[in-house]
């Protein structure tokens, strides 16, 4: 942030200066200012322009004669001979900087083997970098495109180390962002040996297409925290989401539960390295974890010790082996946009300015509304996410990504990621929120849903699924029905939805293809669909409440689009009517296993609609044609909803009866009755069925 000292110094370009000059010091004035470099020679600059600000300055653009070599120690004198450091302003942002510095080469960071470790740092800015390892301070040499280089002979293997850089005229400390691992509380970078952990990945059926997917959402402390009954020995860690003994085996709770849903991936919630847990003491704080200490290391509060740098490794990646053993897919939320605090990240510290979007003033973008939002139009910060994708793909074995904030990125960032991710797997999925943020970037060039067709093969969470079909989620609209909740002057918009949004018929939201729509109606934000409908649906019994629940399953697992649950959804899910719980501790938060007895009936009617999506193919269509050829609607007097999907073997009927009142319905030859609120088995109906309050049915005819 600039204006905060008396005078103050910035460059801009490579040959101009913006000096600022407080109206409390000299009132702000000044006839001339000098330029001094190392060897303490002077240059007058060139005073091209004087302006005051708002902030009580005097804002002075000056030049010099000769372009200002970066990486070289300067300050700027005034005519009452004080003096500041010249500061990195704008410069980083210049197409010529990329062009000067930006290295297209190997990986950054610690290349470990047992002979040797080779470090290297991208720090063009700065004047001098010191390795620090273990208890020894190395100097680094520089190279070219403002890489810092050095190479250390021995098995260094688990060595602690970091940075100490001289970053306009200051010295700090800094972790490596290619950083592996870490001691608990992101202290120190630590040496580790990829070799050791590669291992060969599990086979899997191959995912010919994103509808294919059927998501579940989770969090990993949430996932076992409520240990009451001594369930789980590894309660609140990567080792309890995959547990399986006795107990919970015979309780079918956890991983014993999730590996008989159904579902073919899971997104598990943060698992990078967050800075709002105490690592020493989990118990303490709850954070989900979008607040981003480092983007390669992970999580020390999900490991058994969290100072031993190898076993968040050793346990997350045995998490991953099993969940690809039981035939499940993971995927990673990773919170790509933002950073919990700029003045703390080490990409800041190393090179001010670049890696996070900000304006000529010197202001920071907050469309994240966390105070900075990355700069992935930046060439190495592009390269930074995509090394980071990469690296976590290749190390742990991990199907894809959930982007956080999706709309802060560009749109070829997300699909370079996106090329980048394949080549490694073709199976990869890619998908975030396309929220259209107001961050600094311009917004043809955000990745967002108004962008879809320039990032064609990422899909995009469809918060407009969410509110037709259960209601607004702000908290001053929670009153506001969807159409399952029993509002069916939405059903004209209901159609669109379940059709993936794909016709755009709607201009303010819609999908390139089916596999961009994510479809939801929950997620770890907001109330759970639950409690919304407990909110919005005050007059309705328990009993049809919980057909309501069940019909926004249902729409979600039948909808054209990829279906995403919310773990705990299919067993209501309550979070007692609290919104974002990001911090509200883990019995809130957790997942209460003891509803998974008394929701039992929503637990299979879940099963039973994941299992009549596998079976039907005409209910995952992956692109637009198929769906505009062969889905169409009707409904019933315009409150009950008739969806109709084909392929070249059958064509399902589908009615969505969100009304408290039945409705009947007449048809041509037989139909086989396939679900009525429940899977239903070999039951033929013929010419006429009796559609009751809140059902939802599936009919099929052979063609």
């Amino acid at each position: 942030m600039r204006q905060t000292k008396y005078f103050e110094a910035y460059l801009d370009d490579f040959t101009t200066i913006v000096i600022y000059m407080s109206k409390q010091s000299y009132e702000g004035c000044s006839r001339f200012f000098y330029l001094q470099d190392e060897k303490g020679e002077l240059e007058e600059l060139t005073i091209q322009m004087v302006e005051p600000t708002s902030k009580n300055y005097n804002k002075y653009t000056c030049t010099s004669k000769k372009r200002i070599e970066l990486g070289k120690r300067y300050h700027v004198l005034h005519e009452f001979a004080r003096r500041c450091v010249l500061k990195t302003g704008y410069i980083t942002k210049m197409d010529e900087f990329d062009e000067l510095y930006a290295y297209d080469k190997d990986y950054l960071g610690a290349v470990d083997s047992k002979e040797k470790t080779t470090f290297k740092i991208w720090a063009p800015t700065a004047t001098n970098v010191h390795l620090c390892l273990e208890n020894k301070s190395y100097v680094m040499e520089r190279k070219e495109r403002g890489i810092f280089e050095l190479t250390i002979k021995g098995n260094l293997e688990k060595q602690c180390y970091h940075y100490y850089v001289r970053v306009d005229g200051n010295w700090i400390s800094c972790q490596d962002p290619y950083g592996k691992s870490s001691l608990a509380n992101s202290k120190y970078s630590i040496i580790v040996n990829e070799e050791r952990f590669m291992n060969k990945k599990a086979d899997l059926p191959p995912l010919e297409k994103y509808t294919d997917a059927i998501i579940y959402e989770m969090n990993v402390r949430d996932f076992t925290a409520q240990n009451l009954n001594h369930d789980f020995r590894h309660s609140k860690q990567f080792l309890g989401v995959v547990e399986e003994n006795e107990q919970t085996r015979t309780k079918e709770i956890g991983f014993s539960y999730l590996k008989k849903l159904g579902v073919t991936h899971v997104q598990l919630m943060p698992v990078l390295d967050f800075a709002s847990i105490d690592e020493n003491h989990p118990e303490v704080f709850y954070n989900w974890g979008y607040d981003p200490a480092q983007f390669m290391t992970l999580e020390g509060s999900y490991s058994s010790d969290p100072n031993d740098p190898y076993a968040r490794i050793e346990e997350f990646k045995t998490m991953v082996d099993e969940f690809h053993k039981a035939g499940i897919r993971v995927i990673l939320d990773v919170v790509f946009n933002h950073v919990f605090e700029l003045e703390d990240m080490c990409l800041e510290k190393l090179v001010p300015n670049y890696f996070f979007q900000m304006n000529q003033k010197g202001y920071f973008s907050n469309g994240s509304w966390c105070g900075n939002d990355f700069d992935s139009m930046r060439k190495m910060a592009r390269k930074y996410l995509i090394d980071c994708c990469t690296y976590l793909m290749k190390m742990y074995q991990v199907d894809g990504f959930r982007f956080d904030l999706m709309g802060i990125l560009d749109v070829e960032t997300m699909n370079q990621i996106q090329k980048e991710c394949e080549k490694i797997d073709p199976n990869v999925m890619i998908y975030g929120e396309g929220w259209n943020m107001p961050s600094f970037l311009d917004q043809s060039l955000r990745a967002t849903i108004a962008n879809g067709d320039k990032i064609s093969r990422i899909g995009q969470f469809s918060d407009r699924f969410r509110d037709v079909v259960k209601g607004k989620t702000n908290m001053e609209e929670i009153y506001q029905k969807g159409f399952c909740a029993g509002n069916t002057d939405e059903i004209e918009v209901m159609k669109d939805v379940l059709s993936a949004s794909v016709t755009n018929q709607y201009a303010d939201q819609y999908f390139v293809n089916p596999s961009n729509a994510i479809n939801y109606v929950e997620c770890h934000d907001n109330q759970t669909c639950w409690d919304k409908l407990k909110e919005c649906c005050k007059e309705d019994t328990r009993e049809k409440r919980i057909m309501r629940h069940e019909m926004c399953i249902a729409a979600v697992l039948f909808a054209q689009g990829v279906p995403f649950l919310h773990s705990g959804q299919e067993f209501a899910r309550t979070k007692y009517g609290k919104p974002n719980t990001y911090n509200s501790k883990d019995d809130i938060n957790w997942i209460n296993w003891d509803r998974k007895n008394t929701y039992e009936m929503i637990v299979n009617y879940t099963k039973d609609c994941i299992e009549l999506r596998k079976q039907h193919a005409c209910l995952r269509y992956a692109t637009k044609e198929e769906v505009q050829k062969n889905v169409h609607f009707s409904d019933i007097e315009g409150k009950c909803l008739a969806y109709y999907t084909k392929d070249d073997t059958e064509e399902l009927m589908i009615f969505f009866n969100p009304c408290d009142r039945e409705f009947n319905y007449s048809f041509d030859h037989t139909r086989q009755l396939l679900f009525y609120n429940g899977k239903v088995d070999n039951e033929i109906v013929n010419g006429y069925l009796k559609i009751q309050p809140l059902s939802v049915i599936v009919l099929k005819k052979e063609l």
